[in-house]
Parts: C-alpha cells; structure tokens; sequence
C-alpha cells in the first residue's frame, strides 16, 4: 500500500529516513488493523485542511466501519481536537466518548507517531462498538498487540527497517497463525490456525505453556537444512522471516519484537502453512529446467544437421547442390544459434542485441570466405519477444548473405546493419531494422527472387507481421528497410 504524499510535499519537514519509515509503516500497517479489529487512517498536518489523510487501511479481520475512500482529504472537525491532542503530547489518546458514524457507535484511539522525537504523523484506530458481546480471548489477545504495536510506534521502535514486509513468498498474515512469546520465548497464547499449523509438522500437545523454540527443535529431522535465522525468529529476538520443514509440510515464521523504553518484554509470531506454494515453486523450477535441456537439446541437434549439410556438402560434384547445401546449413546454425540463447534463460524476452552481434559478424564471415567485408552496428534493437527472435535471425541471415554474395560481388566492401525502436501512429512501438551495403547497387531490370528472398518475405509479412522494401542506398549500394510493430508482443 502506498502512501498519498502529494498534499505534503511543501509542508513536510522529514529529516533523514523520516519519510521511508512512514512508507514502511503503511507496508506493514495491515497486521495492526487487523489485530486492532479496525480501520487505521493516517493523517499529516495542512495548512488548509488541519489535517489531510494519507492513507487508509481496512481490517480483514471484522467488518469496515469507512465504506468510502477519504485519502487527500481534510479531517473531521470532530476528529481534530483528539489527532491535535496526540501530536502535542506524543502518547495515544482515546476518545473520552463514543463517535457515532453511520448509526456504528466508534471507539476511536490517535497514535502520534514518533521518531527522533519528533512526531511525523498520527494514525487513528476506529473500531465498531455497536455489536456489543462479551470479547473472546483471541479478540482480547489481539487488541493487546496491536496496542503494543501502536505505543511501539509512540516509541520510534515500530516499524523496524530490519523487518521484512510485503506478501512475496507467502509471508504469513494475522488469520494465518498468530503466536504470541514471553522474554524467555515460552508461548502465552496461540490462535487456532497457528495450533493447526504446528500440528500439520507433527506436534500434537498444547503450545501454551512451552518454549517455541524447543517446540521446534523437536520437530526438526535434518538439522543441516536448519536455515540459521529460524533460532532467533521462534525466540523473538529478531524481527526477522524464516521457515520450518518437516513430514512434507513447509511452515514460514515472522517474528516482530514487542519492546518498551528498557527492554523486549515479549514477541508476535506469525505462521503461515506455505507447503502448498512451495510445491508449485518446486513444480516451476523443475519445469523451468525441462525446457531449458530441452533447449539445449535443440540446440545441439540443430548443430548436428548443420554439421551433416557440411560434409554432404563437400562430397557434392554440382556447384549448384554445393552452394544450396551449404546455404541449408547457414540457416539451421542460425536457428541452432537462437535456441543457445533461449537456453541460457527463460524470460519472455530476448536481449536481440547480443544475439545478433555475434550472429551479424558471423553471417558476413561465411557468406565471404574470399573476400574481405566490414561489418558495423549502429542503434539497438533492445528487448524483444522471444517469439520474435527466430525468424528475425534468420531474415538478418538472409539479408546480410544476399548483401555479400549479389550485392559486393566479391568485391572488397561494408555492410550495416541498423536498428531504431520508435513510436508510430498511436504510440505503436515499431522496430525499424535496415541491412545494407555498399556494393553494385538494385539492377535495372526486375529479376526473379531466389530461395532466400523468398524466405525474406514469406518470413517478414507472415510470421512478423511487418513490411520490407528495398532501395537505393544514398552513396551508392543497396538498403533494406524492414518495419515491424512490438505491439501486443
């Protein structure tokens, strides 16, 4: 969740780490509301407004009591004279009578939120008390942590810089498990999700009452896979992630220290039963793996074929067999030459400039082994569509042979290869890619295409979706002028 900060940019007056420890505040704030059973909101002072909210956050644990979306807007008059109090006094303030919003009777708490001894911000808890019952213990248990979470964050002490945040890889949440630990790190409570969850590892007694960490450590079977943060995650000694392993079942843990103004006087641990997410991760590598050999494989009989057309080549008596055997084999070692790329990694795009630089250079050297041409790069092509990757490969072959062999005419000369990435008519993105050389120039008369200009254009206008047009090049030679459009790719 991100923090609104447009209405504060000319009136904050952060000093160093101020404005990334309220951004880490709102990443983590969700536990809090949903431990508080309320909507959290975060106001900041203006000179228009008294206050202006910056950001909002709803439980997952109860209903919300702000059905609307009030972030970058002024504070209630009603509300200000408590956010007012709490910014001055530096400690939270409770409403001294019950707010009524929307026929719910509120119970609203204001959090100054503290660093270096300077308020930067004040949060304000707004919980439902029109559904009147008598709390559960899980209900009070979690309303003490986030209040001990809150006059942490009176204190500078939460959140920390060291604690992880976010949902990447299954970070445990408050309905996921919750266990809360002494000093000693003996457990005084454990919700029925977090009981559930140490049972699915194989504990079958009571947690309440017994050190996490022994608890554990009992179920581990090989210590060598034991990742050496989890002793101080399960102590609570550290607000850090780690993960537990055992009978096929992967638990993930999230320790956050609960400290005063002397010492830590106890910790929040959440767990979140992960087996089922590791599972498919285990499934995607093992997949990612299967087609990067599968790749190589390619790759290697690609270059088999290859090698094959080259000594069938050689045992041909016909120049003209020779010659076609040969040009076989320079398209299937380009495409061989793709797949080694695509080997190397399996994103959805491809870097076509290191690609291409060494099949450029390449192309040139083969179609010429008698004469001497200068290859040169200009522009970049950039990252493409690894579906892109194949056919424009070989049309790069195709053209930078065609420039070689009847367009130099065994003659000494350079041949440019460029590439320009623009945008089109409604910001369609086109790739312009031109081959050309300085050699005899277009003839004069239309001539039959061969193969490989075939293969060009059958290539270009089907499987690229593009157009191609050849020309004269300003100074004399040939240019080809291919545009494609990146467009849905």
């Amino acid at each position: 969740m991100a923090i609104f900060t447009d209405p504060i940019r000319e009136h904050a007056d952060f000093g160093p780490g101020d404005a990334e420890w309220l951004h880490l505040l709102v990443g983590d704030w969700q536990m809090v509301a949903d431990l508080a059973f309320a909507d959290l909101a975060l106001w900041f002072p203006h000179p228009e407004h008294g206050y202006v909210a910056l950001a909002h956050v709803r439980p997952s644990t109860t209903h919300t009591v702000f059905h609307a979306d009030f972030v970058g807007e002024g504070i209630r008059s009603d509300l200000q004279p408590l956010v007012d109090k709490a910014w001055e006094s530096r400690t939270i303030e409770r409403s001294s009578e019950t707010n009524w919003s929307s026929d719910m009777a509120l119970r609203v708490e204001a959090v100054p939120m503290v660093r270096n001894g300077r308020t930067l911000a004040v949060v304000t808890s707004h919980m439902d008390l029109s559904s009147s019952r008598m709390p559960s213990r899980l209900e009070l248990t979690y309303r003490q942590c986030a209040y001990d979470l809150l006059r942490m964050g009176t204190l500078g002490l939460w959140p920390d810089f060291a604690s992880p945040t976010g949902s990447r890889r299954g970070a445990p949440r408050v309905g996921d498990g919750l266990i809360r630990l002494d000093a000693e790190g003996i457990v005084q409570y454990a919700s029925p999700n977090g009981v559930s969850a140490f049972r699915r590892l194989g504990d079958g007694e009571s947690l309440e009452g017994r050190s996490l960490a022994e608890v554990t450590a009992g179920l581990l079977r090989d210590r060598r896979m034991v990742d050496e943060t989890l002793p101080l995650v399960v102590t609570g000694r550290m607000p850090w992630r780690s993960e537990i392993e055992s009978r096929g079942v992967s638990l993930s843990l999230r320790a956050i220290p609960l400290r005063d103004e002397q010492q830590r006087f106890g910790a929040l641990v959440l767990c979140r039963d992960v087996s089922e997410l590791r599972r498919r991760e285990m499934e995607l590598v093992t997949k990612d793996a299967t087609i990067r050999e599968i790749h190589h494989r390619v790759k290697n009989n690609l270059q088999t074929v290859a090698a094959l057309l080259r000594m069938q080549s050689r045992r041909m008596v016909s120049d003209e067999a020779k010659q076609g055997l040969e040009q076989a084999m320079r398209r299937v070692a380009t495409i061989a030459l793709v797949h080694e790329t695509l080997s190397q990694g399996l994103t959805q795009s491809v870097d076509f400039d290191e690609l291409i630089g060494r099949q450029f250079r390449l192309s040139a050297e083969v179609a010429s082994p008698s004469q001497q041409v200068r290859t040169q790069r200009s522009g970049l092509f950039g990252e493409l569509p690894s579906d892109f990757a194949t056919p424009l490969a070989l049309v790069i072959n195709e053209l930078v042979t065609n420039a070689v062999e009847h367009g130099l005419e065994g003659r000494t000369g350079t041949v440019w290869l460029l590439a320009d990435r623009s945008a089109g008519d409604d910001d369609e993105e086109l790739l312009t890619v031109t081959v050309a050389d300085d050699g005899v120039g277009l003839p004069e008369t239309p001539h039959v295409e061969g193969l490989g200009l075939q293969i060009v254009r059958t290539l270009v206008t089907s499987e690229l979706g593009g157009t191609i047009q050849w020309q004269p090049r300003e100074g004399g030679g040939t240019a080809v002028q291919i545009v494609l459009s990146l467009a849905n790719r």
